[in-house]
């Protein structure tokens, strides 16, 4: 393979980028009609060398709700994307050489959770085995848990705890960058926008999203509502079918339907601390952050969830920074080492 050396340069970065195509077979005639042939953007460090004999650890990292792995890489004035730190801290030694993994988890509802649902797909089946099998399969990895790790923004990083306690044994260590937790506390804000919305479209769900994709301006009551139907989806989906699965609130009157809240809360990090606790423990680092003025409340989701952990007997690194949910690629500068720095070398 050569050296895609036009992206480096855009970049400015001294390893290579790669766009990949990864085949799931997870995701195969899922009920929305996403595609199951996958972009997957792979980052390898400067000293990588195909023909030689060093391995290397990976990061997997999980976008947020609304992304995908092309927006990752996007390069803004003044910042860092994921693969721009990584490449600082390997040049100058803060992290040691790994390969970064940037998976694609979009769909037509804005994401996917990293989740396995019967509505959208089996998507944490196709991080943990089609993703994983192909990394290991093309590049010189470390291929086994040790030489493993992944971690998300936002929903990415609820992906990356529901990926550790679901699938223990794939990674060795997580961080979840201002992910989704507590969801009793940051998810029910949304729900009367939602109900809102749906009411105007006769709640017709189907009718909403083609009405979303044809807006060329779209309001933020209209992106809380097709979020929390993304929820629902991974979530509380009630058949295979495109469209067909359960909303956390009565539609006439917009009252908690508590069943279905409960299975939301079957997926909460903070409820599954108890449940997955040998998962969690053989995890070499658990890491949280958050910023302190979270729109969301997710830094009262990353408080509760530290504690949570700590009251099981789990040590956590626990981060809280000055800003709120967005532009914060500048955490990675202590993530990226902290997980790098726990996986197995040679």
């Amino acid at each position: 393979m050569e050296r895609d050396s036009q992206l480096a340069r855009l970049l400015g970065v001294r390893g290579d980028v790669r766009f990949d195509i990864v085949n799931s077979e997870a995701l195969r005639d899922n009920p929305l009609g996403d595609p199951s042939e996958r972009t997957l953007i792979v980052y390898l460090p400067p000293s990588y060398d195909p023909e030689g004999s060093r391995r290397y650890p990976v990061l997997y990292f999980l976008h947020g709700y609304m992304g995908d792995a092309a927006a990752v890489l996007a390069t803004r004035p003044w910042e860092r994307n994921i693969v721009q730190w990584a490449d600082a801290l390997i040049a100058d030694g803060s992290m040691p050489p790994a390969i970064i993994a940037i998976v694609d988890g979009f769909t037509r509802l804005g994401g996917s959770q990293f989740v396995d649902s019967i509505h959208n797909g089996n998507y944490a089946t196709y991080v943990v085995l089609d993703v994983v099998q192909h990394i290991d399969s093309t590049y010189r990895t470390i291929a086994h848990e040790g030489g493993r790790a992944v971690l998300g923004k936002s929903s990415g990083g609820f992906g990356a705890m529901h990926l550790a306690m679901e699938h223990p044994g794939t990674f060795a260590a997580f961080a979840s960058h201002s992910g989704d937790a507590y969801f009793t506390f940051v998810y029910p804000i949304a729900f009367p926008a939602a109900q809102r919305t749906l009411e105007r479209f006769g709640f017709d769900a189907q009718a909403f999203v083609a009405d979303f994709e044809a807006t060329p301006k779209r309001s933020q009551e209209a992106f809380q509502a097709i979020e929390i139907l993304g929820y629902a989806a991974a979530y509380s989906p009630s058949e295979p079918r495109a469209f067909s699965f359960d909303l956390p609130f009565d539609l006439e009157t917009g009252a908690m339907r508590e069943d279905v809240f409960g299975r939301w809360l079957t997926f909460d990090p903070v409820r599954r601390v108890q449940t997955s606790t040998s998962a969690l423990e053989r995890l070499r680092l658990r890491y949280l952050d958050c910023g302190r003025r979270d729109e969301y409340g997710l830094d009262i989701a990353a408080r509760v969830l530290a504690r949570t952990m700590r009251e099981a007997g789990l040590s956590v690194r626990h981060e809280e920074f000055d800003d709120g949910h967005r532009n914060v690629g500048y955490r990675y500068e202590v993530s990226l080492p902290a997980l790098a720095g726990v996986l197995d070398r040679t």
